[in-house]
């Protein structure tokens, strides 16, 4: 009978029980900067985004392009006239930024409505509980890059509510819940 031939976990050890022999874990995003730069490098790799790109006339068209330990990346088109409605994330954070066209963001602040024209390249984070909507007011369709920690599972429409009357309903919100919401 022949002998058995040494295997390499028999030779070298159990690889798995000794973790200086493991390839080091991958590095993931772990601030709101990180986070951003997630986005610029995903937005820079338009071989990556842009085959998957699709227009609907009737709806936002979107697509998960990742996910990693407790974030999204969300890839959306939007058709001229297109919006969100006033809305927030819940508890998530939100990084957003244009890959082609334009989008306005309208904020909805204590203080009253910021508008911001966002192009290509800009890049807008949104806290916990702040409230805005995303609009195509453009002529042209628009694609952008969406990026959430922890992964979205909560968005709050704010519904028909009057922008005037919106920040102060999203305050009295905030306040019932026990925090101030501050809207940037």
């Amino acid at each position: 009978m022949d002998a058995p031939r040494p295997s390499d976990i028999s030779i070298a050890g159990d690889p798995l029980a000794l973790p200086h022999l493991l390839p080091p874990a991958p590095r993931h995003p772990a601030t709101v900067a990180e986070f951003a730069g997630l986005a610029r490098s995903v937005a820079a790799d338009r071989e990556r985004w842009a085959p998957l790109v699709r227009y609907d006339a009737t709806t936002r068209w979107y697509a998960r392009l990742a996910t990693g330990p407790g974030y999204e990346v969300w890839l959306l088109s939007w058709v001229p006239g297109q919006g969100t409605g006033p809305h927030d994330h819940g508890d998530s954070t939100g990084v957003l930024t244009v890959l082609e066209g334009e989008l306005t963001e309208r904020s909805l602040t204590p203080r009253g409505e910021r508008r911001d024209t966002l192009r290509p390249g800009a890049v807008r984070v949104a806290a916990p509980g702040h409230v805005h909507e995303v609009v195509n007011d453009s002529l042209e369709p628009a694609v952008s890059l969406h990026v959430y920690f922890p992964g979205l599972t909560e968005m709050t429409p704010y519904g028909h509510v009057a922008r005037a009357g919106l920040a102060d309903a999203a305050g009295a919100a905030a306040r019932e819940a026990g925090q101030e919401r501050v809207a940037g």
